[in-house]
């Protein structure tokens, strides 16, 4: 975690979620609370990730798991790698394997969207603690129940913000000369890229690094979910 001041344990608080409502009104629940400096959101991750590579350090991210330009776990990981400080999962699934999964991907916390105000107290004092927060009954599964999924995570975990980003790019199905024009890099550049990631993620092709990137997505759960 980033230093604190005697002012305000958590300086900056970076809010990713693409709902105005709940943006809006978690803003609203943070700067009731004691201890809370600025608050800053981003709609998307890409956003979010500009915002921490132009200069902001926050010392602590909410993030919300459906975010439209990301899929599943890669959002967590590419967003907690970026930010160095501790990421809040907030969502609107409850279910024990979702936030088993969040939690063994690093998260310090998980927040159901409809739970009161001081339940998100609760979580910010815990995770100020250095402590893990958990949904009220939640019960983790113990992470080596879904061991492909948990070695997905963990390769991704590896990827730089650039790798991330190219394979999300991937995954939508664009070929190299697509990635280089929409990041404004050389193909060559791509290429590169792509090679350090199917070795990073064990893989032999691009269809491989992209099942890959799917074994930590959230997709099978979301639909028995919903």
């Amino acid at each position: 975690m980033h230093a604190i001041t005697a002012q305000n344990d958590f300086e900056n608080v970076l809010i990713v979620d693409d709902h105005p409502l709940f943006c809006d009104a978690l803003s609203i629940t943070l700067q009731n609370m004691a201890h809370i400096g600025e608050i800053h959101t981003a709609e998307k991750l890409e956003k979010a990730l500009e915002l921490i590579s132009n200069g902001l350090k926050p010392d602590v991210v909410m993030l919300d798991l459906n975010l439209p330009d990301v899929d599943g776990l890669e959002g967590l990981v590419r967003l907690k790698t970026a930010a160095d400080a501790p990421v809040i999962v907030v969502s609107s699934l409850a279910d024990n394997r979702v936030v088993s999964q969040v939690i063994h991907a690093g998260a310090a916390g998980y927040v159901p969207k409809h739970s009161q105000r001081d339940v998100f107290r609760a979580a910010f004092v815990a995770v100020h603690s250095g402590d893990i927060f958990l949904p009220q009954g939640c019960v983790l599964i113990e992470a080596d129940e879904d061991d492909e999924h948990r070695n997905a995570v963990d390769r991704l975990a590896t990827l730089t913000n650039q790798q991330g980003r190219i394979l999300q790019l991937i995954c939508e199905g664009k070929l190299n000369k697509q990635i280089a024009y929409d990041l404004s890099i050389a193909e060559t550049t791509v290429k590169a890229h792509v090679t350090a990631i199917m070795r990073k993620l064990g893989a032999q092709s691009r269809t491989q690094a992209v099942l890959t990137a799917k074994k930590a997505s959230f997709a099978s759960v979301l639909q028995e979910s919903g």
